[in-house]
């Protein structure tokens, strides 16, 4: 038996923008598919992993953006069989809708029908094409396999947990996998097919449309969430999403068209009321479930006739507007009704600094965001947390950071700072910043803390950019990086910062002394102007069992900024006495908000940038990043005195930095810099190279599906990050530089250094590092 092509994913990312759309058709192709996208330009990513049978069945593991499939004219007479991991759409058969289908949702399909899969947003779908004898004729059907999502027999409930196993190890099956994975696929969902032919009553009552009225109101309350399912209803009202279909349909509109329906009356409303006057067409419909702008402006003008910019302008109710502090005001009039005003933390509570309110400006001008309980998320990412400062592109931004490592010796980098202070403060009964993670705030898996500490590092943010939405980059030029200084006078004219060798170091599991599991934390300090250009260790000791103010120990560095008490620590004074740390101050966190879900642990990175720690991240350089929700929400921490590549015992010198950055937005297709169009992973530029970065997934939220903050930790490895990066560089080369592929493969081998960014991080990273001076005398004969 010959054996099958075990063949590296097609990531159609690694091509050229300018290909991508073609090398993502050609390989929906050889499965029988055309996909029809949005719109011309729209394409944004997509990966697939086949596996061919000898018994002519094919498995497919699809992800990408929203866009229909169908069945290629006179494309071979299989019939498809899928699973959704995750993603939302619907089918639709004959030009008629079928059904809704949600994460974990099996759907079967038969070319000989036209059909149409249609995702609304991001998707990953395992495919199983079977050749149709192998299903028609035992349904006692003479020609057609229904199209449909299969519904809840018992049958599907086996299926399902079968091709969720076999997406989750699709890179791992071997010949006989799949071999046995088909037929037992194909039974199972050939019983279900038979048991949704049998007949069923569906009659309308009163207590039908009391359901239905319950679900409706649970459609109200839930219209913001961007990927509402039928599912997602169902649950919350003990309904089956089969018995809500039938309620729609009895009212002749299916599920989705209500949802739409009332997403776009929402979004109308908001068009013309002056209190959201201040909000980009994009925003308002981000704020009602329509991730996407173009999608937006199309199902409104479909709906109403008339584009949301022009409603706008027609309305009669648009107001000219001045920016200013707070809400925009009637040009020489009386100003709009203010929204609720923000709470006022008392200055017991905030270390003296009054609440910020979210500045906004007509100029790009320069701002100062200083750092305070009021201004840092802690441990998370979420598109959902409100700006604290509004710019236009251009804009100069002085940025204050905290290193979530400062309780490590409070007496130098908190005592008499009220910005760190007023972060840091913690009582047995008051907690300046509660959540610190992206899990439970009551702390029900392990009893850490609020958030749980998945996730570490003290964010300023996020900055809202005016006129940025999917599809643009933003560009983070670095300007001047210093030190935060003591404020503690015993320490005029030093800064202070730390590095832990931690337990989830790479280093921990290969200790030769003992204690074989101890935890180390070592002092540093630098000069507060930065300009000497080192730190020297001041003191060490190894992590003691401490227990925070309310009362929890933590035998481990478990929860970020619990406070140390120094009277349970024994410090090992001038430990690497005469070594000089080279400083490289840089940010090791700077990312936009990801679109994938609402709270997002702060320690892996990806696509959206994040704990990216590449210590080239500092002074003169600039960062892209590809932004992903409206505003873009750009957030800054973990701030490093130091790093060498590899961080490899889990932190660097963390030391609390004040920067000033400018933010400069590149509009999708009308940058000058054309290789930032499509970018998908985070880009550094310095005045003598560029540096391409990899992780071993690049977008694990949408690659791992529901656990893939958790699942990301258990399977990164340096040979997938290797290869992100270089795809990312290949794809770069031949962008930037114009080569063609061999060219660019022969310069990556002899000219580019991949080097291991950081194995700390869950996601582990690569970077390509390209010299600009290979091309100098390209650039030269221009």
């Amino acid at each position: 038996m010959a054996a099958m092509n075990r063949a590296v994913p097609i990531s159609i990312n690694a091509f050229p923008a300018s290909k991508q759309e073609a090398a993502w058709r050609e390989t929906l192709a050889s499965l029988g598919l055309a996909a029809q996208l949005a719109s011309a330009g729209t394409f944004h990513f997509g990966e697939v992993s086949i596996k061919r049978s000898p018994t002519q069945a094919t498995f497919a593991l699809l992800r990408s953006s929203a866009q229909n499939l169908a069945a290629l004219p006179k494309s071979e007479p299989q019939v498809l069989v899928g699973f959704v991991t995750y993603g939302r759409g619907h089918l639709t058969d004959s030009g008629r809708r079928a059904a809704e289908f949600a994460d974990g949702d099996v759907w079967v399909c038969d070319p000989a029908t036209p059909f149409s899969v249609q995702f609304r947003n991001d998707f990953e779908l395992l495919l199983l094409r079977l050749p149709r004898e192998r299903l028609v004729g035992r349904l006692g059907r003479a020609a057609t396999v229904p199209t449909l999502v299969v519904g809840e027999t018992v049958s599907a409930a086996a299926a399902r947990p079968l091709m969720r196993a076999l997406a989750a190890h699709f890179a791992e099956m071997e010949d006989g996998d799949v071999m046995a994975a088909e037929p037992a696929i194909t039974e199972l969902v050939l019983s279900a097919l038979l048991a949704e032919a049998r007949p069923e009553e569906d009659n309308a009552t009163q207590v039908q449309a009391a359901h239905f009225a319950r679900v409706c109101a649970q459609i109200e309350a839930r219209l913001r969430e961007p990927e509402l399912s039928v599912g997602d209803v169902a649950g919350a009202e003990g309904l089956s999403a089969r018995y809500i279909q039938r309620l729609f349909e009895g009212q002749d509109r299916s599920f989705s068209d209500y949802v739409r329906h009332r997403r776009l009356e929402r979004c109308r409303l908001d068009l013309v009321n002056p209190q959201h006057a201040d909000r980009s067409i994009a925003e308002i419909g981000f704020r009602w479930g329509f991730a996407d702008q173009a999608h937006f402006s199309r199902v409104f003008s479909a709906a109403y006739g008339i584009s949301p910019r022009d409603y706008r302008k027609s309305s009669g109710a648009t107001v000219e507007t001045r920016w200013t502090r707070g809400r925009p005001m009637h040009s020489g009039s009386r100003p709009v009704r203010p929204g609720p005003a923000p709470a006022l933390v008392p200055a017991s509570e905030s270390g003296g600094l009054p609440a910020p309110v979210p500045r906004e400006v007509g100029e790009p001008g320069h701002h100062h965001l200083p750092v305070s309980r009021d201004t840092v998320h802690w441990g998370y990412l979420s598109r959902t947390i409100p700006p604290v400062l509004r710019v236009r592109s251009g804009a100069r931004v002085t940025v204050e950071t905290l290193t979530q490592h400062a309780y490590d010796d409070h007496e130098r980098m908190i005592a008499g700072d009220p910005g760190a202070e007023s972060v840091f403060r913690w009582t047995g009964d008051y907690k300046a910043v509660d959540r610190r993670g992206a899990g439970p705030v009551n702390a029900s898996i392990f009893g850490r803390g609020a958030g749980e500490g998945f996730g570490v590092h003290i964010c300023t943010g996020p900055i809202f950019v005016h006129g940025a939405e999917p599809g643009d980059v933003l560009e983070v030029e670095i300007l001047a990086l210093k030190p935060r200084p003591s404020a503690n006078p015993a320490h005029a004219g030093s800064a202070f910062g730390s590095n832990a060798a931690a337990a989830w170091g790479f280093h921990h599991d290969d200790i030769l002394d003992e204690p074989h599991k101890r935890e180390v934390i070592t002092v540093y300090r630098t000069d507060a102007a930065g300009e000497s250009g080192y730190a020297e260790a001041v003191y060490s000791f190894r992590w003691a069992p401490q227990t925070d103010p309310f009362g929890v120990v933590h035998e481990t560095i478990d929860y970020p900024g619990v406070p140390v008490d120094h009277a349970r620590i024994e410090k090992r004074e001038a430990v690497l006495a005469g070594a000089r740390i080279p400083v490289r101050p840089h940010f090791g966190f700077i990312a936009v908000a990801p679109r994938e879900t609402d709270i997002v642990d702060s320690v892996p990175p990806g696509y959206f940038g994040g704990n990216i720690d590449n210590w080239r991240a500092g002074k003169g350089a600039s960062v892209y990043l590809p932004v992903a929700v409206p505003g873009a929400l750009l957030s800054v921490g973990d701030p490093h005195l130091a790093q060498g590549d590899g961080e490899i015992s889990g932190t660097a010198l963390e030391c609390s930095l004040t920067g000033e950055i400018r933010l400069v937005l590149h509009k999708r297709g009308e940058t000058d810099k054309s290789f930032l169009n499509g970018l998908g992973a985070p880009l550094i530029e310095t005045p003598d190279a560029w540096l391409l970065h990899g992780f071993s997934y690049t977008n694990y939220l949408r690659e791992l599906g529901r656990n893939a903050q958790s699942e990301v930790f258990k399977r990164s490895s340096l040979s997938k990050a290797l290869r992100s990066a270089f795809r990312a560089t290949r794809k770069f080369l031949m962008e930037r530089y114009g080569l063609d592929e061999d060219e660019a493969i022969s310069l990556i081998s002899v000219a580019v250094d991949f080097g291991v960014t950081q194995v700390a991080d869950g996601n582990w990273g690569v970077h390509a590092r390209i010299d600009k001076a290979i091309f100098a005398a390209r650039q030269q004969g221009r």
